[in-house]
């Protein structure tokens, strides 16, 4: 199974987001760590088909917190501290709602 690669950048400074596709060894050393967070892509699109990145934060159900999508151990997770539950994020996730980012 393939997925395409994707990349977003957050510029920490000037609060832009910016979207990249396959970044390069060149355009990565350009980010400097202390300026920008890279997230990547997870392969799934949420129940309004827009691409979920990690640091997203999701609703599985209106009447629960929202879940943060983390990147741990080689796999992609929701996680919610508040109710210490995580589950790994697969396409029986895909009726969640991106909310917003952290």
């Amino acid at each position: 199974m393939s997925r395409e690669i994707k990349f977003r950048a957050w510029d920490n400074e000037t609060k832009d987001l910016r979207q990249y596709g396959e970044i390069s060894g060149i355009c990565l050393s350009a980010l400097n760590a202390t300026d920008w967070d890279l997230e990547q892509f997870t392969g799934l699109k949420d129940s309004n088909g827009d691409d979920i990145y990690e640091n997203d934060l999701v609703l599985l159900d209106p009447d629960d917190p929202p879940y943060q999508v983390i990147f741990d151990e080689g796999k992609f997770e929701l996680s919610n501290d508040y109710l210490g539950l995580v589950y790994d994020l697969s396409e029986e996730h895909m009726d969640c709602e991106i909310i917003g980012r952290i």
